[in-house]
């Protein structure tokens, strides 16, 4: 779906760059594909600066989240097509965060088991498809349409 038409590189680049953010969230739950799958580490690669500088910051992750939200998202001078795609980025690491104490909660009451694992490999791949599918929509200056997302980072950004 395309609700404005004019999107120059940066605007794409910058598009891109913002689902940084939830798979920098969904690191914690690929622990148990990093461990059979060694190799699938090589993805977060490019992404070894930003994960140190997230980790060294206290709250950074929530300064960053504040920063996108308050300077991009609600920036109205900032194109439509960035101000969308923040929103949605920060819409799957709002979900992750959401995970994240659920499977919390779940952890304490059972032994790490073959239920949580699976649960903590599927918020990874979703997570890796969503992003992986949002920043190639972007860099292709199209709006990625993931159902529900898309329609609540829309209204947010009207």
């Amino acid at each position: 779906m395309v609700w404005h038409s004019s999107t120059d590189f940066k605007d794409r680049l910058f598009a891109s760059l913002v689902y940084a953010v939830p798979l920098i969230g969904a690191l914690e739950f690929g622990v148990f594909l990093f461990r059979q799958f060694p190799i699938l580490s090589l993805i977060y690669l490019p992404l070894t600066p930003v994960i140190t500088l997230y980790s060294s910051i206290p709250f950074g992750g929530f300064a960053i989240f504040l920063i996108l939200f308050l300077a991009v998202v609600r920036n109205e001078r900032i194109s439509h097509f960035i101000r969308f795609n923040t929103m949605q980025a920060l819409l799957i690491d709002i979900l992750l965060t959401l995970f994240g104490l659920i499977t919390g909660i779940l952890q304490q009451g059972i032994s790490v088991n073959l239920l949580l694992q699976t649960l903590f490999n599927m918020i990874f791949i979703a997570t890796l498809a969503a992003s992986f599918y949002s920043i190639v929509s972007s860099i292709l200056g199209k709006y990625a349409e993931i159902p529900t997302i898309s329609e609540v980072a829309y209204s947010q950004v009207q």
